[in-house]
């Protein structure tokens, strides 16, 4: 499929001309993957690009190669005081990107007015049972493209609080990318770990929050580095426990996929942190 033009839009700064320039090069390169899925005979993917590419829909940019890339807009990004960038973890391509899209929707609707949600699906994600997955190599892959992106938004919306959201995976690249960037909030949750010892190691300005629900698989993760002749295996410190040094939010009881679950505590504390505001005790060893 064709890569996006999206990104050729500067985002100079976040006005309704600007903004419409950038989703409508997003929308050109969604309908450009649609026309290539049509003439190979992929008609599910035509279908769920032609839903992308309505006029309601907003994106900052778009690849459909490869698995795909792409930042979708929730909420009216000009008058946002708030903006959560959400960077998903394993497994999530356009294919299976429902989870990304609806745990958005649920996070806006929380955070209410003047608030707006970016799901950044801006690298190929390993899978979950991949030897990728245990290591940093994706992750710095895309590195610099998050770290260009979050500076280009935050040179767009400099009065925004900008919280940048890491699941699981997710969590690997925001560590890889976030030194010097100006964020309020790095948001852990579902993490193994994310390849430093502690918070310092971060060298970050921002706070540095960790949660992990109750009945997430990923608590069974050894929190190692092995280091093999070619590669290191493994996150190190676990990012919820008292040596790493993060702020721990209680996230309840929900399993891996569960964390912006609509009613979920984990969702109403993330909203919170996202808000300025200290997240609820509620649920705290659940």
């Amino acid at each position: 499929m064709p890569a996006a033009s999206a990104a050729s839009v500067p985002l100079r700064a976040a006005t309704p001309v600007v903004l419409a320039e950038r989703y409508a090069a997003g929308r050109d390169a969604i309908r450009a993957a649609e026309r290539t899925a049509s003439g190979g005979g992929h008609r599910w993917r035509a279908a769920m690009l032609r839903a992308m590419a309505d006029p309601a829909r907003r994106f900052l940019f778009f690849d459909g190669r490869d698995g795909g890339r792409a930042a979708e807009v929730f909420g009216d990004l000009t008058g946002a005081e708030r903006i959560a960038v959400l960077v998903p973890g394993s497994d999530t391509d356009l294919d299976r990107y429902g989870y990304l899209r609806g745990g958005s929707l649920r996070l806006l609707h929380k955070l209410g007015g003047g608030s707006a949600v970016i799901a950044w699906l801006g690298y190929r994600t390993p899978g979950t049972v991949s030897l990728a997955a245990l290591t940093s190599g994706r992750a710095e892959e895309v590195a610099p493209d998050l770290r260009t992106f979050i500076r280009e938004l935050s040179a767009a919306k400099p009065a925004a609080r900008i919280s940048l959201l890491c699941h699981s995976y997710g969590s690997v690249v925001c560590a890889r990318a976030e030194s010097g960037l100006d964020v309020a909030d790095i948001v852990l949750y579902g993490s193994a770990g994310v390849g430093v010892d502690d918070v310092a190691a971060l060298r970050t300005r921002a706070t540095v929050w960790a949660g992990r629900g109750a009945a997430d698989w990923i608590s069974d993760v050894p929190h190692t580095r092995l280091r093999l002749p070619f590669v290191t295996v493994g996150f190190g410190a676990d990012p919820v426990s008292p040596e790493f040094g993060a702020r721990v939010f209680a996230a309840g009881v929900g399993g891996h996929s569960d964390y912006l679950k609509g009613g979920s505590v984990a969702l109403e504390n993330i909203a919170r942190i996202v808000s300025g505001q200290a997240p609820s005790e509620a649920g705290r060893g659940a």
